[in-house]
């Protein structure tokens, strides 16, 4: 009954975000106000906002000590091939981990937000 609707991602500067998420992860824009532009991704269910803020914000909350947990993910199902493609293209990556039959590695946009990327 329930799916989440949109992601919001804050961003410091507009026209390199929009860029960069068009190109790495194939956002088709939908909207577009005064602060923010709505994409959608391309399994054209989950959307995606990228909002104006005038410095970079955390997209993560801490779990305790200086461990800390991302508010969303990403899903893919060649993670191979999409680190493969973000290293190629100068993304900032971690290494490919696995969790026992799950695997997943982080990525950063411009403004340094990391968001972790996974396959089931």
């Amino acid at each position: 009954m329930f799916r989440v609707g949109s992601i919001f991602i804050p961003v410091t500067d507009m026209e390199r975000s929009m860029a960069w998420y068009e190109e790495h992860l194939g956002v088709k824009k939908i909207d577009e106000w005064e602060d923010g532009v709505g994409y959608c991704l391309p399994d054209g269910l989950t959307q995606l906002a990228l909002v104006k803020v005038e410095s970079r914000q955390e997209t993560e909350f801490t779990i305790k000590g200086d461990r800390k947990n991302a508010y969303f993910n990403f899903l893919t199902e060649n993670i191979e091939a999409v680190h493969e493609g973000f290293r190629r293209h100068g993304v900032t990556v971690t290494a490919i981990e696995d969790f026992g039959g799950m695997k997943a590695f982080d990525f950063n946009d411009p403004d340094g937000t990391r968001s972790p990327l996974w396959m089931k």
